[in-house]
């Protein structure tokens, strides 16, 4: 990279706009035209009225301590996950397979920790095997995805569409359809349930996630590289980026979160649920877009992944307090995506005059 400037096509990931920073603009509209721009902050209202909604309806079961810790823990793995995909979607490319990678990643980390018979009484080394194994899974199916987007040069829908139906389908083959029940009691007491102080373990961790990746998009040169590719591919390859190599690494880091939480998914539920991942992609990719990432790629934060993570769990738990199916749930985040593209239409427009 010596001899490359990178300033010249890199945006400023540290930006409080999504984005890089517009010219002064004249007093007539600025307001209307920044609020465009300021995803975060329009989401994040849009979070706190659902959470004033649902808490008018039932002030005395949706905000108390027991359903806000719940949907914190819900809405963990969701996160995790969504880390990854905001790397992705910010390349300008959308990894569908992160569901059923999660999934697989499961299986393989359950039969891993009951290949040596029973698991429930073991303790943290074979823990540390199922989560290696888990990672490794991942990671080798966001490695797979990466490599046949930059060097197959197959659309990233049509790879991630594919590998979403192998990795469903080799977990399926490897469990035989059926759910793994066994895994060590102390995996489900201390990470599924465990709690650091009053703070369920899962979201400690998922925290974490998100705070590692704010630091990496926003602090390092993989993250204005990430910028750089999504803003213009072209001029990232002639400021002397490897942009197939740079993808590759976000795909496989898109796997490598998916990994992680399907072996936390595990620790949740002490079971790989085989049939109840079917929505977590497009959970994942609509927090993300809800959440202020572009899908035209160059945009995006991880914070904004992080409130527009918190949409779908509210809603399934505030659907579920007064009465609503949950099947309604769909339907919101659906509703929900379309008008954050919208904005995120209005925005691309607004910059542009």
């Amino acid at each position: 990279m010596s001899g490359v400037t990178e300033d010249k096509v890199l945006p400023n990931p540290a930006d409080d706009t999504n984005g890089p920073q517009a010219p002064a603009e004249p007093s007539e509209g600025v307001l209307w035209r920044r609020l465009l721009r300021t995803n975060t902050a329009w989401i994040f209202l849009v979070l706190i009225l659902l959470v004033a909604f649902f808490s008018i309806l039932k002030p005395n079961n949706f905000p108390t301590e027991f359903n806000i810790r719940a949907i914190a823990t819900n809405a963990a793995v969701l996160l995790i996950i969504a880390v990854g995909e905001t790397f992705v979607i910010i390349t300008g490319g959308i990894d569908l397979s992160v569901g059923y990678v999660l999934l697989f990643s499961g299986v393989t980390a359950a039969q891993a920790m009951n290949a040596f018979g029973n698991p429930t009484d073991r303790g943290w080394d074979l823990i540390l095997l199922g989560l290696l194994v888990a990672l490794v899974s991942g990671l080798a199916w966001g490695t797979i995805n990466g490599v046949l987007v930059t060097k197959a040069k197959v659309p990233p829908l049509i790879v991630t569409l594919g590998t979403l139906g192998m990795a469903w389908g080799m977990a399926q083959i490897l469990s035989n359809g059926q759910d793994i029940r066994y895994i060590p009691s102390l995996l489900a007491s201390v990470v599924g349930a465990g709690r650091f102080f009053a703070i369920p373990w899962l979201v400690v961790i998922a925290a974490l996630v998100a705070a590692a990746g704010t630091i990496v998009l926003r602090m390092t040169r993989f993250g204005r590289y990430t910028f750089g590719v999504g803003s213009n591919e072209e001029a990232a390859r002639r400021a002397g980026i490897n942009v197939d190599r740079h993808l590759i690494k976000v795909y496989a880091l898109s796997g490598l979160l998916a990994g992680f939480g399907g072996f936390l998914a595990l620790a949740y539920f002490t079971t790989t649920t085989i049939s109840g991942h079917a929505n977590d992609n497009l959970n994942a990719i609509a927090a993300v877009v809800i959440g202020g990432t572009s899908l035209t790629g160059g945009i995006g934060t991880v914070v904004g992944t992080t409130i527009g993570v918190f949409i779908p769990a509210i809603l399934a738990s505030g659907f579920i307090i007064i009465g609503l199916q949950s099947f309604w749930q769909n339907v919101a985040v659906g509703a929900v995506l379309i008008v954050a593209v919208f904005v995120d239409q209005l925005r691309r427009r607004s910059r542009e005059r």
